[in-house]
């Protein structure tokens, strides 16, 4: 049995960001005690239960005209009344976000900052994307992992004229993977770490290592 679940839910218009949310849950599958749920934003409505048992959420949405899409749009509204109104299901879950665009920039930062607002809305830790920009000297390249440039998400290109079998390219649908990859790996950190410090202290080993006393009232 997993040690934690990383959920990932997006919309894709055209499937070139589909491409990129598989990407994340192949990043989530390679960490050992880690399993994803990968879900569309027409599928989570119907699985919230689902979703409040993740110990993490990745969001995902194309970006058109600045920000996310309306369908992405439609599952954030849902979730007021679905989570936050009974009782902030979602509070201190860890969440990461990601996004694509016709263009290299294609205002994708504006759609970054929404879907991490949208997490504080809910009371969850962010996650960043923990990579260095590439591709910004003379010794960069197309292929490095962040060509683009981004902290907050991921973020992929996709030229508008080409199928979801040809873009975005491999370099951003490998940048994707390492989000996923870092999500489950600072989400395994983060549940073990909060189960340590509700084990009762008699149960801990002794020695060298000291114990900070957990109360309750």
């Amino acid at each position: 049995m997993p040690d934690t679940r990383i959920a990932i839910v997006y919309h894709s218009g055209y499937g070139h960001t589909r491409r990129q949310a598989e990407a994340v849950t192949s990043g989530v599958d390679r960490v050992a005690g880690a399993e994803s749920l990968l879900l569309t934003v027409e599928q989570a409505p119907h699985r919230w239960d689902e979703l409040a048992a993740a110990d993490a959420i990745v969001f995902g949405t194309p970006t058109y005209v600045a920000g996310a899409s309306a369908a992405f749009k439609a599952f954030q509204e849902a979730s007021s009344n679905a989570v936050m109104s009974t009782g902030y299901g979602w509070q201190g879950k860890l969440a990461a976000g990601f996004t694509n665009s016709g263009s290299r920039s294609g205002d994708k930062l504006a759609t970054l900052i929404q879907l991490s607002l949208f997490a504080a809305q809910h009371g969850m830790h962010w996650v960043s994307l923990g990579l260095p920009p590439a591709n910004h000297s003379s010794t960069g390249s197309e292929d490095d992992l962040n060509r683009l440039g981004f902290w907050l998400g991921a973020g992929a290109q996709s030229n508008v004229d080409e199928e979801p079998d040809l873009a975005p390219p491999e370099s951003d649908l490998l940048t994707a993977e390492h989000l996923g990859r870092r999500v489950a790996e600072t989400t395994l950190a983060f549940v073990r770490g909060r189960l340590a410090a509700i084990e009762p202290v008699a149960d801990r080993p002794r020695g060298g290592e000291f114990s900070i006393r957990m109360e309750t009232k």
